[in-house]
């Protein structure tokens, strides 16, 4: 449980109420105390969007981890606990009815200690010793922003494929043929010019062309990312509520015929 030791730094550390699991349920928002033990029991978390609903989580079981507090209880289920404006002071009726959620034994009221402030406001109730000869009359707003947030990620990734590339070159080559020359007087001479009879060869030495292959690497393009922003509209739909006014023994006559709120 928290102590009462801790219970201003806590306050004012800008911590957060965490789940067991340490997940974030919301930041630290108002601690109450109960107003006749001076124990911590009750601190509100900040939830919604900007923070700007605050829901009770009861300090029985809590710890202090650092500058944050650690509840028993899940997102979800504080998130769900009634609505009770945090408005320095719970009533009777407040406390039962989040007791009754947690499913904890009732206990005394309590009063803002650290972040709100140290006593009841005046003027919130229609009895009490703050009260004055006003009520005050609130009303929830909503307040709709944006928030960035990851979609997704895209990368660039290089990788080598192989396939066949058929090309046809022209080629030649030398082949042999039988050339016959009929003795002339123009040649009678070589023909005659050895021996009657004898044995000889000749060699004739061909060649041929024959494809020749190279490869080399060469840059054919550059590639990259890029990123633009497309605009488009959200519509968003969330319950706010709104306290109203009524009178009750009022003279009709004195106030128009009607009631003014």
């Amino acid at each position: 449980m928290i102590s009462t030791e801790n219970l201003t730094g806590l306050a004012e550390s800008g911590g957060d109420v965490l789940t067991s699991n340490g997940d974030k349920i919301g930041s630290i928002g108002q601690i109450y105390v109960d107003d006749e033990t001076g124990q911590p029991n009750w601190v509100t978390a900040k939830t919604g969007l900007f923070g700007t609903s605050e829901s009770f989580v009861p300090l029985d079981d809590a710890s202090a981890r650092g500058n944050d507090i650690v509840v028993p209880y899940s997102k979800d289920k504080v998130k769900d606990a009634p609505r009770v404006d945090p408005d320095g002071h719970l009533s009777e009726e407040e406390q039962d009815e989040l007791y009754r959620y947690y499913e904890l034994a009732a206990g005394g009221s309590g009063y803002v200690e650290g972040t709100g402030t140290g006593t009841g406001a005046a003027g919130r109730d229609t009895s009490g010793p703050n009260t004055d000869d006003a009520m005050t009359r609130s009303e929830e707003q909503l307040r709709v922003g944006t928030e960035q947030r990851e979609t997704g990620r895209a990368r660039l990734r290089k990788y080598i494929v192989t396939e066949n590339v058929t090309k046809t070159v022209p080629v030649s080559r030398e082949e042999v043929r039988i050339e016959r020359e009929p003795i002339t007087e123009a040649n009678r001479g070589d023909a005659l010019g050895g021996p009657d009879l004898t044995e000889d060869e000749h060699q004739v030495t061909l060649h041929e062309e024959r494809p020749v292959v190279e490869k080399e690497t060469v840059p054919v393009e550059r590639v990259r990312l890029g990123t633009e922003t497309v605009s488009g509209e959200e519509t968003v739909n969330e319950e706010v509520r709104k306290e109203k006014i009524e009178t009750e023994g009022v003279d009709d006559a004195g106030s128009g015929g009607r009631n003014r709120p």
